[in-house]
């Protein structure tokens, strides 16, 4: 139960970093609109309503590259690997419905894949972390 709760926590610590620097680099590609506030609910309203498809894309590849990185370090690590992987989607779920309630104005399409995108990506991570191991010379 040890290794499997490390895994949960280290996963989320991968997770996050990886949601949280491709969301960075999603933000310096396309900023927002100069004088709008993100932390402004008003202001974000307008900042999705005139981001571009391909910084909105962004932000459901972090979600998803977040869990199955996150997956992949919890499975990788875990005694239990589907479950601390499943458990990290989990998070990433929480945090897009989060983001849905918050600033509901997210696009349907983003809502959408960010829900459905987090547990198959996680357990892929957690898949081939696994595999990788068995198949590492010892």
């Amino acid at each position: 139960m040890g290794r499997t709760l490390l895994g949960i926590v280290l996963g989320m610590v991968a997770m996050w970093l990886t949601t949280f620097s491709v969301e960075f680099a999603s933000h310096a590609l396309y900023p927002p609109p100069p004088g709008l506030d993100p932390q402004d609910p008003k202001a974000m309203e307008v900042i999705l309503a005139t981001a571009p498809t391909a910084s909105l894309a962004l932000l459901v590849l972090a979600w998803a590259l977040g869990a199955f990185v996150g997956g992949g370090v919890a499975g990788r690590i875990a005694r239990h690997p589907r479950s601390a992987a499943t458990f990290v989607a989990l998070l990433v779920m929480f945090g897009v419905v989060g983001m849905i309630v918050i600033f509901p104005g997210h696009p349907k399409w983003v809502s959408a894949l960010g829900l459905l995108l987090p547990i198959p990506a996680a357990l892929l991570g957690a898949k081939l972390a696994c595999h990788r191991e068995k198949t590492l010379p010892k």
